[in-house]
């Protein structure tokens, strides 16, 4: 494509998550720690003048399930944002899916706020902050986050995010995604369906003041601890749809990470490594399923390398 950028769309994991309660049209409230990844999809977006909104996708890579018509999400994102704008153009976006689908990584959700960061910086943000916020959170709860990705307590239905006020030191994790993904609209089914007690109750108060502070103590064993911290409320109902997880749950912990939890929606489990390199041998060295996506990350603590406007 003539004129296009390239921008990278980066993966997060979820560093422990609450289900706190369900608001009256069923959505559900949640609190959460969110940090983006250095594994990243990469978009080739081209903006041309038109006289009328025209988009197209074209997905290569890692892109079983990944539609490509009027379903696919950067697709519904360019078409939200021009239409909000209220501009003409014709958008070509190449997708590269890197990041595993349907994996509680937040894949499609970072690439649809990647498109909507292209398009407001090719037009002069004309959608205002604020409305380009509410824009991202109609398209899905972790659009939002991503439109400026740097870790974060997360809370309500996605709308609510407080930056970390310390940086966070990189985290050096084994990602394992089983074969099929998890839809998240199939994990809260079952969340419901089990009938979990939610409330004041089921929040994370060893994150309520710093959530960054209490992280990084707990790291350097000053505080909570990891496991505490970590804990996912909807790991017990996407094990019992992907039994794979407790597989992989136990293969990490016996590769020695220092606590292992699964992120998001499932079904990726990932275990945090004491460095990079023992990360990469347990990767390499673990017994996981051919059909197992394994993938070493780590945590990414600045926001300027993904093109935030």
């Amino acid at each position: 494509m003539s004129d296009a950028r390239l921008w990278p769309a980066p993966a997060k994991v979820n560093l422990g998550l609450r289900v706190v309660g369900r608001r009256a049209d069923g959505y559900h409230l949640l609190e959460s720690s969110f940090a983006p990844l250095d594994l990243a999809d990469r978009l080739c977006i081209a903006i041309a003048p038109a006289h009328a909104a025209e988009v197209h996708v074209a997905v290569t890579g890692h892109a079983a399930g990944v539609p490509v018509g009027p379903d696919n999400l950067v697709v519904r994102a360019a078409h939200a944002y021009l239409k909000s704008a209220g501009v003409a153009a014709r958008v070509e976006i190449e997708l590269e899916k890197v990041v595993p689908v349907g994996a509680g990584l937040g894949g499609g959700s970072s690439d649809a706020a990647t498109v909507l960061r292209a398009l407001s910086e090719h037009f002069a943000n004309a959608i205002a902050r604020s409305d380009l916020a509410d824009l991202a959170l109609s398209l899905g709860a972790d659009v939002p986050f991503f439109l400026d990705p740097r870790p974060a307590w997360v809370t309500g239905v996605g709308e609510g995010i407080e930056p970390f006020d310390v940086p966070l030191p990189a985290l050096d994790l084994v990602l394992v995604t089983p074969s099929p993904g998890l839809p998240t609209a199939e994990v809260f089914r079952a969340w419901d369906a089990a009938l979990t007690p939610s409330g004041a109750s089921r929040r994370m108060p060893a994150l309520r003041g710093s959530p960054g502070r209490n992280l990084i103590a707990a790291l350097e064993y000053e505080g909570p601890s990891l496991s505490e911290l970590l804990i996912n409320d909807l790991e017990p109902v996407a094990t019992k749809l992907r039994p794979a997880i407790q597989r992989i749950r136990g293969e990490l912990e016996r590769l020695g990470a220092r606590v292992v939890a699964m992120s998001g929606s499932g079904p990726t489990v990932f275990g945090l490594f004491r460095t990079s390199e023992q990360a990469r041998v347990a990767a390499s060295m673990g017994r996981f399923d051919a059909t197992d996506r394994v993938l070493v990350a780590r945590t990414v603590d600045a926001s300027a390398r993904w093109g935030v406007v």
